[in-house]
């Protein structure tokens, strides 16, 4: 459920806010209070064009060139709950465009590029009039409620439980998720109604959750937690930005809807881990008082696969700094 700050200024204004209150809240809590916090957040609905929308037959499309707009009802199956291999077809999206149609944001045509950010609003001059048909249920005509129950139903959905236990598992345990693990996960999610608590606990169970053969790579946003963790920096100041957009993973910048990857092959290629060994060089200069031995230090930070080899690594650079730097910029403190 990611927006990015690219290219529109209301969504730059309102992407912070859309992590603290869309997101961050529901992280502990049900799926489908997530989905529709987003879906009714300025953010994604200019990020999407939604605000745009209008429903063919509605009261304020009679003179109106907008029309309907269908990437929010796309991206909402596509990428927010039933996956790309979910069970819907193009009509789907068609119709569940109509059913969202008048979800906007207070004033958004006058207030365009100036002033705050308004909340959402439901516009019944934009809806499209009559009942809808989404995946064979049937929707009569409700106003916001239809989007309110399509959004329960498709969160509830058993596409939406395996596609989001398959990214679930990808994310937290293994780039190639096992159907064991996805079968599982997605059982749980049903089970709970899609209680993310719930479902996190079971991922902690999962066989390979800490001691599988595949390991996950640090995102370069965790990997420069990880440093600062490592450093006992207690403070983050602008230069994180500057430094993760450096790691090209700028804050709520991702280069499409779907978000940013947390895949080894498109953090872990030579450029991106060329990009952290400056950075660590960076950033091991400016705090090279708090180390003293690097040796015990790389021992806490990480798990050292072979310490024989660190220690005689370590042995060849000729300043704290420099050790320091190999430490957060050698393969075993890349992962997770």
């Amino acid at each position: 459920m990611a927006v990015s700050t690219a290219g529109e200024p209301m969504v730059a204004l309102s992407a912070g806010a859309y992590e603290r209150e869309a997101i961050r809240p529901h992280v502990f809590g049900r799926f489908e209070d997530m989905v529709q916090a987003s879906a009714r957040h300025p953010a994604m609905l200019i990020y999407l064009d939604q605000v745009r929308s209008i429903g063919p037959n509605a009261r304020a499309g009679w003179n109106n060139r907008r029309g309907l707009n269908e990437n929010y009802a796309r991206e909402l199956l596509e990428l927010h709950t039933l996956g790309v291999d979910g069970g819907y077809d193009q009509r789907d999206v068609e119709q569940l465009a109509l059913i969202l149609t008048g979800w906007t944001i207070g004033g958004y045509v006058r207030q365009r590029n100036t002033g705050p950010v308004k909340p959402f609003a439901f516009a019944d001059a934009m809806h499209e009039p009559g009942s809808k048909t989404l995946l064979g249920r049937r929707y009569p005509q409700g106003g916001e409620n239809e989007g309110t129950a399509a959004i329960a139903n498709l969160c509830r959905h058993p596409s939406t439980a395996r596609f989001l236990a398959t990214k679930l598992v990808r994310h937290f345990v293994s780039d190639r998720p096992h159907p064991l693990d996805i079968d599982i996960i997605a059982g749980v999610y049903l089970d709970t109604d899609g209680d993310l608590a719930e479902v996190s606990l079971a991922l902690l169970d999962l066989d390979g959750a800490f001691y599988g053969p595949e390991r996950k790579i640090r995102s370069p946003q965790e990997f420069l937690i990880a440093m600062g963790r490592g450093l006992g920096l207690s403070k983050v100041d602008r230069k994180a930005v500057s430094a993760l957009t450096a790691l090209r993973h700028t804050p709520w910048s991702p280069p499409s809807p779907a978000g940013y990857s947390d895949e080894v092959a498109d953090w872990g290629d030579p450029d991106g881990l060329l990009r952290r060994a400056d950075l660590a060089r960076m950033v091991t200069k400016r705090a090279r008082a708090r180390l003293s031995d690097v040796g015990a230090f790389a021992q806490d930070v990480m798990e050292v696969r072979d310490p024989a080899l660190l220690n005689a690594l370590l042995a060849e650079q000729s300043s704290v700094a420099d050790q320091a730097t190999l430490v957060f910029a050698s393969p075993d403190f890349q992962w997770r």
